[in-house]
């Protein structure tokens, strides 16, 4: 079962009062869904922190463990869900290590004993973590050392029996040297969580340290435009969207 909830606001406009009761409304609606479940995979994909990153988790019904994509920089939020859902989370993922995406991922690892996963290529953009924070008006420490490195088609898997091998691992640089989409085969349609190098109708900026105009291009054409037509794509930021439409619409593909 997959599960997208969508916001129109930054998160940063939430008062905690409201944050909580978006939460709530998340996870009411993943209550009543949870019953169509056709496997024990469940994925609930919502925006969260100061940009709106679009944060996924994904969890067996059966043995209850998960890991999220991109927890982004609101840990408060992010540790109150795998609360509520009853959750253990075994990896932090990262499509890039931008602040937005990572930027309280150290917190939420210390609280849950969660490892985490980045690719190598942006270890220097995670080390400048306290650095992009201020850029953005908040206060970060040094972050805790990466647990793994994501290796170009690493796999991941849950104990549960129904969903061995259920993730899998695309480093597609360009909008930093490390960037990573994570695609899956266990929904309905194969969904991609795409980080910030494909959006709905656009691509990932490479104005920032480590982009690369051509090398973005190169990754989307050679390892999202191949899977199939009906994949869904969960964007680092914005509404999700679909490789046959980005196909035929998006104007930097075209």
């Amino acid at each position: 079962m997959a599960l997208r909830i969508c916001c129109d606001q930054p998160c940063k406009k939430y008062p905690p009062c409201r944050k909580l009761r978006r939460l709530e409304q998340i996870l009411k609606i993943l209550e009543a869904y949870i019953k169509l479940v056709k496997n024990s995979l469940n994925l609930l994909s919502f925006p969260v922190g100061s940009f709106a990153c679009n944060c996924s988790i994904l969890f067996s019904s059966k043995t209850r463990e998960a890991l999220i994509i991109d927890p982004g920089n609101d840990q408060d939020f992010i540790l109150n869900a795998i609360k509520q859902l009853d959750i253990k989370v075994k990896k932090l993922l990262h499509t890039h290590a931008h602040f937005d995406h990572i930027g309280r991922s150290s917190e939420i690892s210390t609280e849950t004993g969660a490892t985490l996963h980045l690719h190598k290529d942006d270890q220097f953009l995670y080390e400048m973590l306290p650095q992009q924070g201020l850029y953005f008006g908040q206060k970060v420490g040094a972050p805790k050392p990466i647990d793994f490195y994501l290796e170009d088609e690493e796999t991941f898997s849950f104990e549960d029996e129904e969903i061995k091998t259920f993730l899998k691992t695309l480093h597609t640089p360009g909008h930093t040297p490390g960037s990573c989409c994570f695609y899956t085969e266990y929904f309905d349609s194969p969904h991609l969580f795409a980080g910030d190098t494909l959006f709905q109708q656009s691509i990932g900026r490479t104005d920032l340290p480590g982009g690369n105009s051509h090398m973005i291009i190169k990754s989307i054409k050679d390892k999202l435009l191949i899977l199939p037509e009906d994949t869904t794509v969960i964007a680092g930021h914005g509404p999700e969207t679909n490789i046959y439409f980005e196909k035929k619409n998006n104007p930097f593909l075209c």
